[in-house]
């Protein structure tokens, strides 16, 4: 006989009780009982030890090939709160990074930033090399505290993440010459060199930069640049949280007419669009990839008001988020 603790045996009660007498709902999918697990299902967030084959927890860094048979297993979709280059040789597929789909057209290398959600689908004759790093591992040694935002394939400014297709076979030789190096020095059973793998990384990423192709407008030297790719870092850091554009503006030591009128001129768009952009993507991610209640995902993204939260995705979308979520 099945025990159920009285507590348990109050909420079933109650539920059926309501369920009497009120119309049931079919577009609510999920079954008040069930929403314990329902809470504790999230979209992965993945560090770099989770792909270390070292079990060294405090690695900052993982250098390896790319292949189908790699030594773990992750869900997707997911997130890596580290910078990752991908270098991919042969194989088909799709990569889909913040809802944009790119088709793999090998040679070529995809880039993405901490925070960022992504899928991948390839054949099972895929063959690169992947690069995994936190900002601490290569920053360490460089005067430069914004070197990375500087490269043009992070925190982009328009969101998005087109690989760079390598059309010289020198390029592509290079690259793979950068990255067998970088591996058979994590190989070395006396230990690796940081400095070493530090270097091999900025010249990996020194020589894509180079070839790399954008058309983003350049104002100021750069220093827009840099402006508006920390406000997409701290936005990917912080969007939980619902902070509004003030507090932005405040985090960068700017004013906040300082922070929209950057946005406006490098992106055609306000601090206040970009936020609710960034707001509602994460919404979207939730209620497909996830079961939590609309409650749920409006607690975790600090709407301190669930109706004020149906109406805004309403509002941006043109459907409620059940709505949404079924229509998916």
């Amino acid at each position: 006989m099945l025990f159920i603790p009285s507590t348990e045996r109050t909420t079933i009660i109650t539920t059926l009780v309501v369920s009497m007498f009120k119309p049931f709902n079919f577009g609510v999918k999920f079954c008040r009982l069930n929403q314990n697990k329902q809470l504790t299902e999230q979209i992965p967030v993945y560090s770099v030890h989770n792909f270390s084959n070292t079990g060294n927890a405090a690695r900052q860094f993982e250098v390896e090939v790319f292949d189908a048979n790699r030594h773990f297993s992750v869900k997707y979709p997911h997130r890596h709160d580290f910078f990752e280059v991908l270098f991919l040789k042969r194989g088909t597929g799709f990569h889909v990074i913040d809802g944009n789909k790119y088709e793999i057209q090998p040679p070529c290398v995809f880039f993405m930033s901490p925070g960022q959600a992504h899928k991948i689908d390839f054949s099972s004759d895929i063959e690169g090399f992947i690069y995994i790093f936190t900002s601490d591992f290569y920053l360490i040694n460089q005067t430069n505290r914004n070197r990375l935002l500087e490269f043009p394939f992070f925190f982009t400014l328009r969101r998005d993440n087109p690989p760079l297709i390598l059309t010289s076979p020198t390029d592509v030789q290079f690259l793979e010459t950068l990255f067998l190096k970088a591996i058979a020095e994590t190989g070395k059973p006396a230990g690796v060199s940081a400095e070493l793998l530090r270097s091999v990384l900025d010249l990996i990423l020194t020589s894509c930069a180079v070839l790399y192709k954008t058309d983003e407008p350049v104002v100021n030297s750069g220093k827009s640049h840099v402006v508006v790719k920390k406000f997409f870092q701290l936005l990917e850091e912080n969007y939980q949280k619902n902070l509004t554009v003030n507090e932005y503006a405040a985090l960068l030591a700017i004013t906040p007419n300082h922070l929209t009128q950057t946005l406006v001129t490098l992106t055609g768009k306000t601090s206040n669009q970009i936020i609710k952009a960034k707001q509602i993507l994460e919404i979207k991610r939730l209620l497909v990839h996830t079961n939590l209640p609309v409650s749920e995902i409006a607690h975790q993204l600090n709407f301190s008001d669930q109706s004020y939260f149906t109406k805004f995705f309403k509002r941006e979308t043109g459907l409620s988020p059940l709505q949404y979520r079924a229509n998916e």
